[in-house]
């Protein structure tokens, strides 16, 4: 009897044991760090620099309203592949182009031939979902989905011109994804630096002691 209550007493310490470590460890995860707020100031600027060279580079060609979508568009890519390593970026970048792709050439032949319908669209989105299978990338499906949705309803909004708008998502989309990586690596390289300066100051500090 006596050692049931000793193993369900050591159980209970084990038991709070942990779950006060998982506590402890969430409180750790809600302090911002160095690197957290190097972050969010390299996606800030990210942002702003896609959204400027889009809608710097389209507003000659295009209205005002398919300007500023340009515009969000390329944010929207920065924001999906600005992840906090620099190989997690090239990785959602790849998948943001490769998705991006697929529905640019369904959406492309479609709007070539025939106008908006909703019918199209679904059709549509659910081609890309086997072309994106066949691939193997299932993990990009929702992507795919997305992008054609979004370069179809523009399209219906714009009926002149529908053939242009997978054309301007595709270029608006590069222009983002490369404005993310390369802010991602500028602003890992920066981290990098600080913290190898604060390593080396450190140990310049204790050889002096």
């Amino acid at each position: 009897m006596d050692q049931d209550r000793i193993e369900t007493n050591n159980h209970g310490e084990a038991k709070f044991a942990a779950e006060l470590e998982a506590v402890l460890d969430v409180r750790n995860r809600q302090k911002l760090s160095p690197a957290d707020m190097i972050y969010a100031l390299g996606m800030t600027i990210a942002c702003a620099i896609s959204y400027w060279i889009t809608t710097s580079g389209l507003i000659a060609f295009v209205d005002k309203s398919s300007d500023f979508l340009g515009g969000m568009w390329a944010v929207v890519a920065t924001v999906f592949v600005f992840r906090d390593t620099r190989s997690n970026s090239l990785s959602a970048g790849f998948a943001r182009l490769m998705a991006t792709c697929v529905s640019f050439a369904l959406c492309l032949l479609y709007l070539l031939l025939f106008p908006f319908q909703v019918l199209g669209m679904a059709v549509l989105i659910g081609v890309g979902t086997v072309v994106m299978m066949l691939l193997g990338r299932r993990e990009d499906i929702v992507t795919t989905g997305i992008t054609t949705a979004v370069v179809m309803v523009v399209a219906a909004m714009s009926p002149q011109a529908a053939w242009q708008q997978p054309l301007l998502r595709l270029v608006d989309t590069v222009v983002g994804i490369a404005v993310g990586i390369g802010s991602m690596r500028i602003a890992s390289f920066l981290f990098v630096q600080k913290r190898r300066n604060n390593f080396i100051n450190s140990q310049k500090r204790r050889t002096f002691e």
